[in-house]
């Protein structure tokens, strides 16, 4: 029998959401940073071709990227509620590590695993961030969604998009926990 990780399964039946508008500061260090981001690097990536890239936001890039994102609503006729909900995020980050899903050409490869990829990097991150202590959030919202913000914001290329963008920050208190899936519901058993 395999050699069980009782700490890190106990840690990952916990786990939970914290909405990111409720972070507040201090953030990780940048040391305190790359362990995270080392641990997160650690995901399924079929060839080794890391078609991802990481892009972290702090400071005032946060208010840049939150005018970029009103700027985009206004071209697109956006009403108020869509630049609210462009500006949110961004007008309330402390620390963010975006994930661009970054396809490699491969013969091999298919778009879709190395998009997976990228997924997973955000969940790994996710998981390294509040294992270190942390809070995290991994969110989009409709400008991560636009090609040309995306492009704008964080200079993606016409093959690229945006996996999510994880909030790290220092917690609030837990609040109830959401109901979790009822796995008698969603799974099914093949044996044969």
């Amino acid at each position: 029998m395999p050699a069980r990780n009782d700490a890190a399964l106990a840690f990952l039946k916990a786990r939970r959401s914290r909405p990111a508008k409720l972070f507040t500061f201090p953030v990780p260090t940048r040391p305190e940073l790359e362990e995270i981001l080392t641990a997160a690097t650690r995901v399924p990536d079929h060839g080794k071709l890391e078609p991802w890239r990481l892009i972290v936001v702090q400071g005032a890039a946060f208010a840049r990227l939150a005018d970029l994102a009103e700027a985009r609503a206004r071209e697109l006729g956006g009403d108020a509620e869509m630049i609210a909900k462009g500006r949110g995020q961004y007008d309330l980050g402390k620390l963010a590590v975006v994930v661009i899903a970054s396809p490699r050409p491969s013969p091999k490869i298919p778009l879709a695993e190395q998009q997976a990829s990228a997924a997973a990097l955000c969940f790994g991150i996710v998981n390294a961030a509040e294992a270190a202590g942390w809070g995290a959030c991994w969110l989009t919202g409709w400008p991560a969604h636009d090609a040309t913000f995306a492009a704008r914001a964080f200079g993606c290329s016409a093959e690229e998009t945006v996996a999510g963008i994880v909030h790290i920050a220092t917690p609030p208190e837990d609040g109830p926990d959401r109901p979790r899936p009822d796995l008698a519901r969603i799974v099914t058993w093949v044996e044969a």
